[in-house]
């Protein structure tokens, strides 16, 4: 059996990666989730976590959101932790441009069938839904566009399981997200670390 550890900011990405990652992953990798207290505990504490991890056969992704900061100032930090811990060869980083809710956005229809709102993926074809990663309030959005309805753990955990996982989202660190981790479990991690290394407006 061999492990994919996800180091988290908050419980919402784990929602949202219980219901997705079960759909992409081989059957022999089991995964195991780390939730710290907010970003500020992420950076504090991974490389600690990654240092004293004693499973054998594990690899890891940690991820966190950009929001306001810069994503190569981030993404770089978390590298070089990563770097000092010894696990460079096992693990990938992702930083989600700008927040979770972007990856939502991107794939309204599943938020439509999450939420049971009727009606809300026809929004899709609207220009600020058709590159949700480039919006800074995404959060602040998806609780409009939803009426409320949407909170961030419940809402996470409800919509998670429908989101698209070919590629298609209109979030493109969301797809980057899981070809990262699909390029990860085959061992071709040259190529996920590449996938973050290109620009700013990708995921880290």
């Amino acid at each position: 059996m061999r492990y994919l550890v996800c180091l988290l900011e908050e419980p919402s990405a784990r929602e949202m990666l219980k219901g997705v990652l079960p759909r992409i992953l081989p059957d022999d990798v089991s995964v195991q989730y780390v939730v710290f207290e907010g970003k500020q505990d992420l950076e504090k504490q991974v490389h600690r976590r990654l240092r004293l991890w004693k499973y054998p056969n594990s690899l890891f992704l940690v991820m966190r959101d950009q929001d306001s900061g810069d994503c190569k100032v981030i993404k770089d930090n978390l590298l070089n932790k990563i770097v000092e811990s010894g696990r460079q060869d096992c693990t990938i980083v992702r930083i989600a441009c700008h927040e979770l809710e972007s990856f939502y956005l991107g794939d309204l229809s599943s938020v439509e069938k999450g939420l049971a709102i009727r009606g809300l993926g026809k929004n899709q074809t609207k220009r600020k839904y058709t590159t949700t990663d480039a919006l800074a309030n995404a959060a602040e959005e998806l609780i409009k566009i939803t009426r409320k309805r949407y909170q961030k753990v419940s809402g996470s955990r409800a919509i998670g399981p429908h989101l698209k996982i070919d590629g298609s989202s209109c979030s493109h660190s969301f797809n980057v997200l899981l070809d990262g981790v699909l390029k990860l479990v085959k061992g071709d991690l040259g190529h996920a670390q590449n996938g973050i290394e290109r620009g700013s407006d990708l995921m880290a």
